[in-house]
């Protein structure tokens, strides 16, 4: 649906990708049940697809080279990678260990001849880490470690406003993600500020679990149908989205 909107590239979500299973996010999916969804994405679109995969489903390096392997595999042409602790609530792992991740998923993609997009997320303000004063000068450092070691685009994650997100801009060595959504800037606005690429995370999934739930309710009070007759899709239309 977001291909056939228009989009020229498109992202999946660990958030969304886990509800439609079933799951929680943070990696309480298995790497297989992970890898299927992202093929089943990349079958049905013609657009490029980057693939939200977490930590990487790996307790190593090793483990998360695998990861990405099976990924390329799918057709997928980039990844968002965290540099949070699926271990530890509230955690990082060490700046050391990330940097020598990304540089042996650099040297992965390279010797597969993928030109494959590196999009490492810094977690600092979403987890809250360092204290506050400290906070903006302690995601600036990693998100400029993973740039040099190979990294394409930082996603310093979390809801920034628009002074914070123009400073790192500034700060950042290279194209930065945003978190989107309200009551954060417009597109455009992000575009005005220098933000190079912008997700949504699970913000499209819970606001369709909302005009769900909004639905049913309406099911079940009055026992009509406008709200799931609101923007809903023809049949051949529902039909054609699945067809390649």
């Amino acid at each position: 649906i977001v291909a056939q909107a228009g989009f020229r590239a498109i992202a999946t979500t660990s958030s969304g990708v886990a509800a439609a299973l079933g799951y929680s996010d943070g990696q309480h999916i298995s790497r297989e049940m992970m890898i299927e969804a992202i093929a089943r994405i990349t079958r049905v679109v013609e657009c490029p697809v980057t693939a939200d995969i977490e930590a990487g489903y790996g307790n190593s390096i090793e483990e998360v080279l695998q990861t990405i392997k099976a990924v390329i595999m799918t057709g997928a042409v980039g990844f968002n990678i965290e540099d949070s602790l699926k271990q530890q609530e509230k955690a990082l792992v060490d700046i050391s260990y990330q940097v020598e991740l990304i540089k042996a998923l650099r040297e992965l993609a390279t010797s597969m001849d993928v030109p494959f997009v590196i999009n490492a997320r810094v977690d600092v303000f979403l987890l809250a880490i360092s204290e506050p004063e400290s906070r903006f000068e302690h995601a600036v450092q990693r998100a400029n470690a993973y740039l040099q070691a190979g990294a394409d685009c930082i996603y310093p994650i979390g809801r920034l406003d628009r002074n914070t997100i123009a400073s790192l801009v500034k700060a950042i060595n290279g194209p930065i993600n945003i978190l989107g959504g309200p009551p954060e800037p417009t597109l455009p606005e992000l575009a005005q500020l220098g933000v190079a690429r912008v997700s949504l995370a699970g913000g499209l999934m819970r606001s369709m679990l909302g005009h769900l739930r909004a639905i049913a309710q309406e099911l079940l009070e009055s026992g009509t149908y406008v709200r799931m007759n609101t923007e809903a899709l023809s049949s051949s239309e529902f039909g054609s989205l699945f067809i390649k």
